[in-house]
């Protein structure tokens, strides 16, 4: 089976990355490992159909077909986890290169990537699914990595401008699609400390915060996270419950 970034296209612009990656796959002419990344989206997407923002030439966009051998439907929230912690591990290599202390980024449920509760990168999977079982997916990864001019109401960070320094989008895609491989590698033998590391990471845990549960505010405290996907959280009178994102939001999303 052939390696995360293998083979690796390169384009100049694109209405998507994962628009791209899905006709391929359609078409026959996707494999395991195929990455697709891109100068410049016109349609980028994130969750709930949020445009996605970038600066043209100067983010990292990308988006990798993974073909499962055997992954149940129930456990396709191991891939968003390990989509997010090999961003989260990239990001780390990339501030400690550059003697900044990695501690602040964290994963806000269920695939932002935050530095100090500013997001620096966003994740959107499309699973396929077959029966019971995942019969492929499309991880799509937006980093911020050397833009400069981010709106202010989008709460939005870059790596440069947490570290100061530009950086080499190839060599960053070069490292994310390493740590991707990493994680890959850990879904289903190693789900423990898949999910382990993910929930060490998760934004606001065991803090009270605001949310917005069917279309109301909502506060309570993120816990864990499910075998499916559902934020467990606790409200202000102690009950515990699960929630998937058809009904829970965090407040400003």
């Amino acid at each position: 089976m052939s390696h995360i970034g293998t083979p690796l296209v390169r384009l100049e612009a694109v209405d998507s990355t994962n628009a791209y990656a899905s006709r391929e796959l359609a078409q026959g002419r996707a494999g395991h490992g195929l990455v697709i990344t891109a100068a410049r989206q016109r349609a980028g997407r994130g969750q709930r159909g949020r445009e996605w923002h970038d600066t043209p030439g100067k983010d990292l966009l990308m988006s990798a077909v993974l073909i499962p051998d055997r992954m149940p439907a129930m456990a396709q929230f191991s891939l968003a986890k390990a989509a997010a912690l090999a961003v989260v591990d990239t990001l780390a290599e990339v501030f400690r290169a550059s003697g900044k202390n990695p501690s602040g980024i964290r994963v806000k449920w269920p695939n932002d990537v935050l530095v100090d509760g500013l997001k620096v990168s966003g994740i959107l999977i499309a699973n396929e699914i077959k029966g019971d079982r995942v019969a492929s997916a499309i991880v799509g990864i937006g980093i911020n990595v050397n833009s400069t001019d981010l709106d202010g109401e989008l709460r939005a960070t870059s790596l440069f401008i947490e570290t100061g320094t530009e950086l080499d989008l190839p060599i960053v895609l070069e490292r994310l699609c390493a740590n991707l491989q990493k994680w890959w590698d850990r879904i289903g033998d190693q789900e423990p400390v898949i999910a382990s590391a993910y929930l060490d990471l998760l934004w606001t845990r065991d803090r009270f915060t605001g949310f917005i549960l069917d279309d109301r505010p909502f506060t309570a405290r993120p816990l864990d996270v499910d075998g499916q996907g559902r934020l467990i959280v606790e409200d202000e009178a102690g009950n515990v419950m699960a929630y998937g994102l058809d009904r829970l939001r965090h407040m400003g999303r």
